[in-house]
């Protein structure tokens, strides 16, 4: 008890933030982990995670978590709070290791603030498409983010896929690094964002999320990248002429759970594990259906024109030749454990 105190501490600094009072949340009240198998009950375990229930990450993802563990009828039961109810990226995080949320789904760059050398699953062209991703997450390289990162903080990771490559948009079109001189271009303010940015040849502002559609009516930033589900979401059509499909990274959830994984009985683990396994196929599969579906609106459409013809070549050797040098210790190792699996 005083490690996983300790760990939680460790946790709360990091994030600097207090993790959220989700006692009545959480799967402490519940039941004593492995042992719901013996007694006949079902134990109920927490799922948080930021998106809205109309994103693959929640339709294709948690809700197939929580469905095939409930078919498995192990004595398990997933409770599902979107749309950030139980908090923040960084509140979660620290509620993961705290106990207090069992399960999340989280970008790597949001975890990056806990660990900093997982944030390089979101780093640019360090995947050359979700079948690297998951050819990566199931071959002995990742060990070297998933085992570090578990040993790090006590949370284990479930698995990992890809929502979506993210894309740019501007008031021109984007086919080359040189395109994106003199523009300013909105980013992400984590660490990781920010050295894409570097990587690609961009100029990065950081402008808030909610605040994008603004800034680029306004002028105050001339594009930004982000996956197609979001570029709709957000009606950047309205402001914005160009869709450049540069593919530039992937954006990367990774599923976590806490210290309640050692708690569970092997065959709680196993169902649990199938689930996800399950989750990052119909993920992949519906991000592929939602995006495809977009692409033939928008050209078939004529509010903005879609680019096709990025020299992805030329984005990726610029990247690789920044990250190789920028990178060091164990996000280079990280790194190179990636493109290692790369064909």
């Amino acid at each position: 008890m005083n490690a996983r105190r300790t760990r939680r501490t460790m946790w709360l600094a990091l994030v600097a933030a207090p993790a959220m009072l989700l006692v009545a949340c959480s799967s402490g009240g519940e039941g004593t982990g492995g042992d719901a198998g013996d007694t006949g009950a079902t134990q109920k375990l927490t799922l948080a995670h930021s998106y809205n229930e109309d994103q693959p990450q929640h339709r294709c993802g948690a809700q197939v978590i929580a469905d095939e563990v409930a078919a498995a009828d192990v004595g398990l039961e997933i409770e599902i709070f979107p749309s950030s109810q139980l908090g923040g990226d960084a509140d979660r995080i620290a509620s993961v290791a705290s106990g207090d949320i069992d399960i999340d789904i989280q970008g790597a760059s949001a975890l990056g603030a806990v660990y900093e050398p997982i944030s390089v699953l979101d780093a640019a062209y360090a995947f050359d498409d979700a079948d690297h991703l998951a050819r990566f997450m199931a071959s002995d390289a990742s060990d070297t983010v998933t085992e570090a990162f578990e040993a790090e903080t006590g949370v284990h990771t479930l698995g990992a896929w890809s929502a979506g490559a993210r894309q740019f948009t501007a008031n021109k079109a984007i086919r080359t690094p040189d395109d994106l001189q003199g523009l300013r271009m909105r980013f992400p303010g984590s660490p990781q964002f920010l050295m894409n940015a570097k990587a690609l040849g961009a100029e990065a502002t950081e402008v808030a999320y909610e605040e994008l559609y603004l800034a680029l009516q306004q002028g105050t930033v001339d594009g930004q990248e982000n996956p197609i589900t979001n570029i709709v979401a957000s009606n950047l059509k309205e402001v914005q002429d160009y869709v450049s499909l540069s593919s530039h990274q992937l954006n990367t959830n990774l599923v976590i759970i806490g210290q309640v994984w050692t708690e569970l009985s092997d065959e709680q683990q196993e169902a649990l594990s199938a689930a996800t396994e399950k989750a990052i196929a119909e993920v992949t599969s519906c991000v592929d259906e939602d995006e495809a579906t977009v692409l033939d609106e928008w050209r078939s459409g004529g509010d903005w024109e879609v680019v096709d013809d990025v020299d992805r070549d030329a984005f990726s050797a610029t990247a690789e030749e920044y990250l190789s040098g920028a990178l060091t210790g164990d996000s280079l190792a990280v790194y190179e454990a990636i493109r290692s699996t790369s064909e």
